[in-house]
């Protein structure tokens, strides 16, 4: 069985260049979005914490620095570790350099850009009760054609995944997962590579790789559309923050 997480750690994905939210937010990376005026990273990090998350590391690498001044200023008394790409790498590039700052076996993955707000206590279990070498938070979507769908088994094992498709329905990769570090064939992988075609996608069939059904809230503030979806909506994120800051 695969070994429990004991000092629970997550990794934030927060390097990339937020190419679609140019238009809105032209001089910040994706996850110092100001919602309700604290940055989306806040409600993530908040989030974590309240999940039992004691070890964030935060990958980073478009505008860093903006990120790097934040979490020094208002979070220098939380166990935080900032990992800092020196080229672009890819989601999956980016996790293998992340991990070498991890110590636990099974390491929590989120993208800064998304917020998934599903139990990760859960999620733990359901990751130990299958073997899994990664699990893979799904939403439920009534309309699946941004994100594309999963296939999975009669024991929620991933079997593939189907490209994004109009008017089509389904379980979307959330962006959180459960990897287990000693099952992740990173020696097998370039330096730099995509987690979600490379990894997921490649090795759906052959790894063991599960899908936890969660219909929680779901929001990706990737594109302008749901970035001023999420400030009609920031009491999701926010509903107190004042014991964390």
């Amino acid at each position: 069985m695969p070994e429990a997480v004991k000092h629970k750690e997550a990794i934030i994905l927060a390097g990339g260049f937020g190419t679609r939210l140019r238009t809105v937010l032209p001089d910040l990376p994706k996850c110092m979005a100001p919602v309700h005026g604290k940055p989306f990273l806040e409600a993530l990090l908040c989030y974590l914490w309240d999940e039992g998350i004691e070890h964030i590391i935060l990958s980073l690498g478009y505008r860093h620095q903006h990120i790097s001044d934040y979490v020094r200023k208002h979070h220098a008394d939380r166990e935080i570790s900032l990992v800092l790409e020196e080229e672009p790498l890819g989601t999956g590039g980016a996790i293998a350099l992340a991990l070498d700052a991890c110590d636990e076996a099974n390491v929590f993955i989120l993208n800064g850009d998304t917020f998934f707000n599903a139990s990760l206590r859960s999620m733990e279990v359901f990751h130990a009760d299958h073997h899994a070498d990664c699990t893979v938070l799904a939403k439920p979507m009534d309309d699946a054609s941004r994100y594309g769908t999963m296939d999975v088994d009669s024991t929620n094992r991933v079997t593939g995944f189907r490209e994004k498709e109009p008017g089509s329905h389904g379980l979307i990769n959330g962006g959180v997962y459960l990897l287990n570090r000693d099952h992740f064939p990173v020696r097998h992988l370039p330096k730099k590579f995509s987690f979600e075609q490379d990894y997921l996608s490649a090795m759906a069939g052959t790894h063991q790789i599960f899908a936890q059904q969660q219909d929680c809230y779901f929001i990706d503030i990737g594109i302008p559309a749901d970035y001023e979806r999420a400030q009609r909506e920031w009491s999701v994120f926010f509903p107190d923050t004042s014991r964390h800051v």
